[in-house]
């Protein structure tokens, strides 16, 4: 049946619920005729008032009848207070659902649910600053609850000056004052250092909401000298080890979560739109296999358009917008396997009904039960539902490579596994790849250099424990073992040249500018390569044949000839004495050797780049 009745119910009631049921209509919510004729059944008799229901018959209704009622009780509990003239922002704790500010950033709706708390900015001037700032400037409830809890760290902080009471008398040092405990605070759940980023956010707040009430006048009675000054007042980067939980997810944990793509987005049966589940769970697995394999940000990868993929010179080209930093159309080279998951998808999306307002979209939005379909499918509803639900809940297994006592590996920490790693792990695998930091700067699309260079860094633990692993397979040009006593010597009485170290006294005090035969390595008897140097001897023989080659084609004299297979002999004959002596290891240990050679390359490749506008910088006048 498509119709219900509500003659059953008093005349006041009956008003209630259709105003309620129009102001959903004006929100492109649907209507489920069922629903309401379920909330009407179970209704008190004689019941004045929607308003004087009690809590427990709306707990007591099927999930998608207290739903619809809900939202009634909201509008009718608006329009109360409207008609009575009652202000749901006199007192210290705003109810969102009265307040009527927007949920967040890109939601058109107005927040349904919470508080927000102005209890803990202990200033009463503050206090109120801060609730006129929310009155008038109308900021999203997730800014506003931000803004309030920079508010309550400047609280703090204004407490222990002599006159954080008293605004007339504030000053530049008490804003200055006010940063630094910004710069300090801590995380109050577990007391752990907030990030860079945060603390920015955090300071950006602040200052919108000084900003804001000083141009509206509502500061007139505190002094002009308490301001920000971006000369003084800001948060500079703090030193992030790449060992920091949560930064890049671990190829090993990737590979895990590869092997159980076909559970991702099978956690519901939602259809809408003449769409299956299965056709969700589909568009889901695209959308991690782009993360996965591109570095973008989630909100980059959901929001790209359904032409984003552009072929040059028969290579695939991805197209996305970088929302961050608010630059459009850019361009991001990607490999053929990750084009191809595209266009099935694309061929995919033909084959299923169109959606009107989402036919631009390559990820079109799931929308809601009771919500049309608009637009495209949010980082949000991706991190936050669909992949949060299939780590957290479908995947059974998710294993470390560290084991226990009894031999057998640790579960890996799923809190630490969000999809913003893997943008993470895209630069950590590049950088472990030797990609020059310049050019992986415009993969990340990066716009400071340092940024990009967090990921050749190296802790100082991590490289020592390299450096220990890896002396002890060192060798000559004849490949005979020269193992260095321990890690000091290892980088202090060698310097790393292009194909292995050298222990040249003069070279080495050189910093390995001062080869006196040019890098003709291999016929040196103070040459010292080790495994971390293998793929350099690999690619140096490489080159030599090529180049021979050349100077066959050429009728080069003899002796150039003779020059490079000698070379090609020597190196070839470095080359192949390391990889013996990995294969004769244990694979436990072979495998510690390869990921101490590759920590070792990072750390050269990172030491090697000087960024040409450091040294144009450097020598300008």
């Amino acid at each position: 049946m498509s119709q219900f009745s509500l003659l059953g119910v008093s005349s006041a009631v009956r008003r209630e619920v259709l105003y309620g049921l129009q102001q959903r209509d004006t929100a492109g919510i649907s209507l489920v005729p069922q629903r309401i004729r379920r909330i009407v059944a179970g209704l008190p008799s004689g019941l004045p008032s929607l308003l004087d229901l009690d809590e427990s018959f709306v707990r007591g209704l099927p999930s998608a009848a207290s739903g619809v009622l809900n939202g009634i009780l909201l509008h009718v509990r608006r329009a109360r207070l409207e008609f009575e003239g009652g202000d749901p922002t006199s007192g210290d704790v705003w109810e969102c659902s009265l307040v009527g500010l927007t949920a967040g950033r890109g939601r058109k709706y107005a927040a349904v649910h919470g508080v927000i708390d102005f209890r803990p900015v202990r200033q009463r001037w503050l206090r109120e600053l801060v609730k006129e700032y929310g009155r008038t400037a109308r900021p999203t409830v997730i800014d506003l609850r931000q803004t309030v809890y920079a508010a309550s760290i400047a609280s703090v902080a204004l407490a222990g000056r002599p006159h954080g009471d008293t605004p007339e008398r504030l000053s530049m040092a008490d804003m200055s004052a006010v940063v630094d405990t910004l710069r300090i605070t801590k995380r109050p759940e577990d007391g752990h250092d907030y990030s860079t980023s945060h603390r920015r956010a955090l300071l950006r707040l602040w200052r919108t909401f000084v900003e804001y009430t000083r141009q509206a006048g509502m500061m007139d009675h505190v002094p002009g000298g308490f301001a920000l000054n971006p000369k003084f007042h800001s948060i500079a980067a703090v030193e992030t080890s790449e060992d920091d939980v949560g930064r890049a997810i671990p190829e090993h944990v990737i590979a895990q979560l590869d092997a159980r793509i076909p559970l991702l987005g099978t956690s519901t049966a939602y259809e809408s739109g003449g769409w299956t589940a299965a056709d969700f769970a589909q568009m889901y697995q695209v959308v991690y296999k782009v993360l996965r394999d591109t570095g973008r940000r989630p909100g980059e990868v959901t929001s790209l358009p359904r032409n984003c993929l552009e072929w040059i010179d028969g290579k695939p080209t991805l197209i996305y917008d970088n929302h961050k930093r608010r630059r459009h159309g850019r361009r991001l080279p990607v490999s053929e396997a990750t084009a191809q998951e595209i266009e099935a998808w694309k061929k995919e999306l033909d084959r299923l009904p169109l959606v009107p307002a989402c036919e631009q979209w390559l990820f079109p939005s799931p929308g809601q039960r009771n919500r049309p379909r608009r637009g495209h499918l949010s980082a949000p509803q991706f991190c936050n539902r669909i992949f949060r639900d299939w780590v957290d809940e479908l995947i059974p297994d998710l294993v470390d490579e560290r084991l226990d006592d009894n031999g057998d590996p640790f579960a890996y920490d799923r809190t630490q596994i969000v999809p913003y790693g893997f943008r993470h792990a895209y630069a950590q695998r590049h950088a472990d790849a030797g990609t020059r930091p310049d050019v992986l700067k415009e993969l990340m699309d990066h716009r400071s250099l340092d940024v990009t260079m967090g990921y050749y860094k190296v802790s100082l633990n991590r490289k020592q424990e390299a450096v220990r692993t890896v002396a002890k397979l060192v060798v000559d040009r004849h490949g005979t073992p020269q193992a260095f006593g321990d890690s000091l010597a290892y980088e202090v009485e060698s310097v790393a040249v292009p194909y292995g170290g050298c222990t040249e006294p003069s070279n080495v005090k050189a910093g390995g500018g001062h080869c006196r035969i040019r890098f003709q390595c291999a016929g040196c008897d103070f040459y010292r390569p080790d495994p971390s140097y293998l793929p350099a001897l690999e690619q140096q023989v490489a080159d030599l044949r090529a180049d021979k080659e050349a100077a066959l084609a050429m009728d080069a004299a003899d002796w150039v000839v003779r020059n490079f297979d000698d070379q090609i002999r020597a190196y070839a004959k470095s080359a192949d004495e390391m990889r013996r002596r990995l294969e004769e290891m244990p694979e436990g240990e072979r495998d510690l050797v390869e990921a101490a050679s590759r920590e070792l390359r990072k750390a050269r490749s990172a030491a090697a780049f000087i960024p040409v506008q450091s040294l144009t910088t450097r020598s300008a006048p």
